[in-house]
């Protein structure tokens, strides 16, 4: 599996992809930064399988380490457990010129990430990702941050690691609904820009490393196009406008993000043919591969509170809400709507 190497406006980073790459975390690490003290942040179910294999992977590297953990799950992803980590950090005696490590899912990269990118005004960081969701996902592109009371990931910046480890290996300890969840941003790659894996998938016929080098480089050079977010990176976020709104009303505890997201492929497929831009039959044809993978494809919650919630999303602009829809599959676009425009079509 190959090393890709990321360009982006703090230069460039790899992102490897190998089985068997956190046993290899020291090597990655000397040969990524100068220093030689590390911090790791990972949750209470990683905690358990692969803390301790990244703790002698950094030590065989003669890596001084520590480790903080917090509790799995999307609620973990707040002001308390940033400022703990903060702490965990000083205590530590971190310097601007030390890694910090993100060993997990997305909550720990987002959460870690921030810190790194806010602690001392900016440390080194790693990210490790243990979930398909955050390996295909939300460990590439530098998106860091944490949920507030009035919207998730509302509190953040956009912080480049020093390199990325994706180890398929790790895989293998996720749950079939683990794994759903990760499939539905897989999924979405295919919808927005791959038409061949979106066909593989339907088929059947689609490898697991296959398909994780494909993620991997669509998202790493949309993010090489548009670091900021301010065009064509918004195609990313197809399903996640209606998706994030179902993950605040519903209080982060229904839903998981990758069954919001599969929810909103469809909703924004809806409101596509509805404005005449997504074809009829491809909302059909989503649902089938989402429902092979026992994903939901409707909610039950109240409409309203998704429209008020949507409109607090991260890509109004102008007064905008900026949603994405498809083309075709393998070829998304963004829409500009005004609030009431919007409600109508919703």
């Amino acid at each position: 599996m190959p090393e890709i190497m990321a360009n982006t406006n703090h230069g460039k980073h790899p992102i490897l992809i190998r089985t068997g790459a956190i046993a290899q975390l020291g090597e990655v690490a000397a040969r990524t930064v100068r220093t030689h003290k590390a911090f790791i942040v990972t949750d209470s179910i990683v905690e358990g399988l692969y803390l301790q294999t990244a703790k002698d992977a950094l030590a065989k590297a003669d890596f001084e380490v520590a480790s903080y953990t917090i509790p799995s799950g999307e609620s973990s992803k707040c002001e308390k457990y940033l400022f703990e980590i903060y702490q965990a950090l000083h205590d530590f005696g971190m310097t601007r010129s030390d890694l910090v490590i993100a060993l997990g899912g997305g909550v720990v990269g987002d959460l870690t990430g921030f810190a790194a990118a806010t602690y001392m005004r900016g440390c080194h960081l790693m990210q490790v990702p243990t979930t398909l969701l955050a390996q295909v996902d939300s460990a590439i592109g530098g998106k860091t941050g944490i949920d507030m009371p009035f919207g998730k990931n509302l509190v953040g910046a956009f912080y480049q690691p020093n390199a990325v480890v994706i180890d398929p290996g790790l895989l293998k300890s996720l749950s079939r609904s683990r794994m759903a969840e990760g499939m539905a941003e897989v999924i979405k790659y295919g919808c927005i820009r791959d038409a061949m894996l979106f066909e593989a998938i339907e088929k059947g016929q689609a490898d697991m490393e296959w398909m994780l080098e494909r993620c991997v480089r669509i998202k790493t050079t949309v993010v090489q196009n548009d670091e900021y977010d301010t065009g064509e990176r918004m195609l990313l976020n197809f399903g996640h406008t209606y998706g994030h709104a179902i993950e605040k009303v519903s209080g982060y505890t229904k839903y998981t993000h990758g069954e919001a997201v599969a929810i909103g492929m469809l909703k924004a497929c809806e409101i596509g043919q509805k404005l005449g831009v997504t074809p009829d039959g491809t909302k059909e044809r989503i649902q089938a591969v989402l429902e092979k993978w026992h994903l939901p494809t409707t909610t039950d919650l109240p409409m309203e509170e998704l429209y008020q919630t949507m409109l607090s999303d991260k890509k109004k602009l102008n007064g905008k809400v900026y949603f994405v829809v498809l083309k075709e599959i393998g070829d998304a676009k963004t829409c500009p709507l005004s609030e009431q425009e919007l409600k109508d079509l919703l």
